[in-house]
């Protein structure tokens, strides 16, 4: 390792320093033979990072958690939040640590590295197969263009994680914007006082909507940034069928990133009340809801900043709801164009006709099921002339609004760019996560690599793109914990 490399690896303590009342020190626990599964090579050459550093005795320890680099300082972040609907005043990081801010200003980020003082009765530590995934999914919602958190590496430690069985432990290195959630603000208002929130709304400003410090109210400007960011990021989720599965406020962030993918899938039949994980068993987070449950949220981030935005109670609370009261109209707009690329209408189709063009496939959609990304995928084909995939999916219902919208001359080109057609497909990724906790990453390799660029087609990946053979057994997911 020459000099030249070090500086690559200085992580900054700049939360760790600035906010002392939102963080335990602490350290990662050791791991018994930590192992390299898998280095995201292209994501560690972005953040100036050695990859033969990463794999070596010292980087692999580091992305562990049980190497600290010096200057640095780990902490266990604290927040609050509304996990399904119900305030936990004290939530915080039970299995994660966050190691520093790298160069750029990202933060560095462990999850699986053991207990903190915020586990709750939890043992700290993670498996292989839901660190897996997350890394999977986390990867392909980039190549998709989603805001994400990154991950950048896999450590296996050896050791073994008691679950409803065995299995083999891990940790994940992952890299965010910041780890600011709607729940850090919620923290910091009910434990501290203003200035410690007011402190907290800065930082934020300054790391992720530098804009509304210019603003007459940068507080205000502050909610409306992160209240925009947000509607755009669901819009996304809801235009490739994602299901977020868990969407605390704990797992609402500032900066308008995805985070933390548990109990994640992609929707494969299209049912708007699809629910994956174990845990939610009244749909609060279905498909569907996640728009609703976004603006909720945010009200909740709304609560927060009452003291900050104007002196006067009644005042703030009515600057607020005015703001939040945007959202679905944010929402809309961000979906409604995220609809005409996916539909590949040109710029100057008249409104009018595109909005009935979508409301009308809204309904098709919902009478027949199909499969959500293949059926996108195939409307490529049929602006192209040939409908034969699209009825192979929904019969000839289609048939007369597949006449409307070619009137409208859509562009195959563009909608091949914005309609993946290779997305984690659940059944393959439970494939891959069972072989990798046997031993196999090899399956898990594959599937990698071809959701890293899911809108070129490739010989010889008909399996990537098509849906779970019919057994059904609907997909259930789980946390991980």
């Amino acid at each position: 390792m020459t000099a030249q490399h070090r500086p690559g690896l200085v992580l900054g303590s700049r939360f760790a320093g600035d906010f002392p009342e939102l963080g335990v020190p602490w350290r990662a626990a050791e791991a018994s033979v930590p192992r390299l599964l898998v280095l995201n090579e292209p994501l560690a050459a972005e953040l100036g990072l050695d990859a033969d550093y990463l794999r070596g005795d010292e980087g692999v320890r580091l992305l562990a958690g049980t190497h600290v680099p010096e200057g640095a300082t780990p902490v266990a972040q604290a927040y609050a939040g509304h996990q399904f609907g119900g305030y936990s005043p004290r939530l915080g990081d039970g299995r994660a640590l966050l190691m520093g801010e790298l160069p750029d200003g990202r933060d560095l980020h462990l999850k699986g590295s053991g207990r903190t003082p915020f586990a709750r009765g939890g043992d700290g530590l993670a498996a292989v197969g839901p660190m897996l995934r997350e890394y999977l999914v986390s990867e392909a919602m980039h190549a998709l263009g989603v805001p994400t958190t990154r991950s950048l590496a896999v450590v296996a430690t050896g050791d073994t994680v008691q679950r409803e069985r065995p299995l083999p432990g891990a940790v994940l290195a992952r890299v965010a914007g910041s780890h600011l959630r709607v729940g850090t603000f919620q923290y910091a208002r009910a434990n501290h006082d203003d200035e410690v929130l007011r402190r907290l709304a800065d930082h934020a400003i300054a790391r992720h909507h530098p804009e509304a410090a210019r603003a007459e109210n940068p507080y205000l400007a502050l909610f409306d940034s992160v209240l925009g960011a947000q509607a755009e990021l669901v819009a996304r989720w809801m235009l490739l069928g994602f299901i977020h599965g868990v969407m605390n406020t704990d797992n609402t962030t500032i900066s308008g990133e995805t985070i933390d993918y548990g109990p994640c899938a992609f929707m494969e039949g299209f049912d708007p009340a699809t629910v994956f994980s174990s845990i939610d068993t009244q749909g609060r987070y279905a498909y569907a809801n996640q728009p609703p449950i976004m603006q909720w949220n945010l009200a909740r981030f709304a609560e927060t900043l009452v003291p900050l935005v104007d002196p006067d109670r009644d005042e703030a609370v009515r600057l607020l709801t005015e703001v939040l009261g945007t959202f679905p109209d944010r929402y809309q707009r961000a979906w409604t164009a995220g609809m005409r690329a996916k539909l590949g209408l040109p710029a100057g189709a008249p409104a009018g006709e595109a909005d009935e063009l979508i409301d009308e496939l809204s309904r098709l959609l919902g009478a027949t099921r199909p499969d959500f990304t293949g059926f996108f995928r195939a409307l490529g084909a049929a602006a192209e002339g040939d409908p034969t995939a699209v009825r192979g999916l929904v019969g000839h219902l289609a048939d007369p609004w597949l006449a409307r919208w070619r009137a409208l001359d859509p562009d195959p080109g563009s909608m091949a760019r914005v309609n993946p057609l290779y997305i984690p497909r659940n059944h393959l990724v439970e494939e891959a996560l069972d072989a990798a906790t046997a031993g196999d990453t090899g399956p898990f390799e594959e599937l990698l690599v071809v959701v890293a660029d899911p809108f070129t087609e490739r010989p010889g990946l008909g399996r990537y793109a098509a849906p779970a053979p019919p057994d059904g057994a609907p997909h259930v997911t789980f946390c991980g914990t």
